[in-house]
């Protein structure tokens, strides 16, 4: 297993990408009709492994978990009883590796009943009548496999500075994009659904609650290259204009979410980095524009051996001195107020539009900072400032206004409405 970020190549290996979805449509009906409800369809999903994904198991006969193993480039049963089958991925038809894949659960002493029709993708064939050739290209799908665990990497490190209800991150076949989803807590309007061919009622109870949602795709459904998304239900007001990261990130218009071409990433000095900048960024701006309770849903990221410290001591701690104090440096068109703990920095920058006016146009904490209110305590010392030195303040960046919106004994420091 590689932890490098290959280069992908989406229309260079369309019609193996192509295949192999359906081929994972397959394996994932069966573990749909076999697996009681898990909500937001979880029961149904692969995850990313060293070798390649896994249904983990599966409740039929004895037990039964399917593994696509893309190195050795074949599907793999195994079973309770100590049984294994497996055959070989390559060039084939869907009604071929269907017909593999239903011996290879009669095989294991499996029922192999499930749906003979794919989901999410145009002009569905049944499965059983899909006689077209497909190519199977085993570099591409090599290369695939090795983005994969590149970035589920960072998205599984993403996830661990979330309290709050917090799916997997795990494969969806249906429009065949890795994810990982993050929930207000609270109760969400009636998804309007209409998603082809999938069923109104799995869309909707989907997103029955708020979420913010990341995930990658290897390229299709609207788009002809890999590249990640990032989304928001309901979208909150301003959303689509908040200022996200990296550079390269983008609203798509027709898409209503947010894009990064996983060429940006693949070719950023820190992949990693430049990942993790958009997880947060995204979640950042939904939250803050979705009026989240971020103090109540987040943590500090987790770190091997190091136990997540309880909130009480952890509120304890970020009142006392020790925590550091907040700097400012002011020039004469712009400035920033900076808080550096352990080492590491958080920052919250503003510009001036004459004497008696600031705007604030960016706040950024570090993952491993959060869940500490040092946001809260930038923008505070802003306001502090601001009523010594007779300042207004025009909160322009999500995160300071959802700050102001918390707190209205701030709301003198506001430059006043326009009438």
């Amino acid at each position: 297993m590689s932890t490098t970020w290959p280069e992908l190549d989406y229309l260079g290996w369309r019609e193996t990408c192509s295949a192999l979805h359906l081929y994972l449509q397959i394996a994932g009906k069966y573990r749909l009709a076999h697996t009681p409800w898990l909500n937001h369809s979880w029961n149904a999903t692969f995850y990313v492994t060293p070798t390649g994904l896994t249904s983990s198991p599966i409740p039929d006969g004895p037990g039964i978990e399917i593994r696509f193993d893309f190195l050795e480039h074949r599907v793999v049963g195994t079973c309770g009883n100590g049984r294994s089958a497996m055959f070989d991925l390559g060039p084939s038809t869907v009604a071929a590796f269907r017909a593999n894949f239903v011996q290879l659960i009669t095989d294991l002493g499996g029922n192999p009943s499930f749906s003979d029709t794919p989901n999410e993708v145009p002009d569905p064939v049944p499965f059983s009548e899909d006689h077209r050739d497909r190519p199977y290209d085993r570099d591409a799908v090599a290369r695939y496999h090795q983005a994969l665990v590149a970035i589920d990497r960072v998205m599984a490190r993403f996830r661990t500075s979330f309290i709050g209800k917090s799916s997997p991150v795990h494969l969806f076949w249906g429009a065949l994009d890795l994810a990982v989803t993050r929930f207000s807590g609270r109760r969400a309007p009636l998804h309007p659904a209409g998603v082809p061919s999938l069923p109104d009622d799995v869309a909707q109870e989907a997103y029955d609650r708020e979420v913010s949602s990341a995930g990658f795709w290897p390229g299709g459904n609207g788009i002809d290259y890999p590249a990640f998304y990032a989304y928001a239900y309901p979208t909150p007001a301003g959303y689509r204009g908040a200022p996200v990261q990296p550079e390269a990130a983008f609203w798509h218009e027709g898409l209503s979410e947010f894009m990064l071409p996983y060429e940006a990433v693949q070719s950023a000095s820190d992949p990693d980095a430049a990942l993790m900048a958009f997880l947060v960024s995204t979640y950042e701006a939904a939250a803050d524009l979705g009026e989240w309770d971020r103090d109540l849903l987040e943590c500090a990221q987790g770190q091997p051996r190091q136990v997540r410290r309880h909130s009480a001591s952890l509120a304890k701690d970020t009142a006392a001195p020790a925590d550091g104090t907040v700097e400012r440096e002011d020039g004469a068109s712009k400035g920033r107020y900076r808080l550096v703990i352990d080492g590491t920095a958080a920052e919250m920058t503003y510009s001036r539009a004459g004497d008696g006016l600031i705007i604030i146009d960016h706040t950024e904490v570090p993952a491993a900072l959060r869940g500490r209110k040092i946001g809260e305590r930038l923008v505070r010392q802003a306001i502090e400032d601001a009523r010594r030195e007779n300042v207004a303040i025009v909160p322009l960046c999500p995160f300071a206004k959802a700050q102001f919106d918390r707190h209205p004994e701030w709301h003198d420091v506001l430059r006043p409405s326009k009438s």
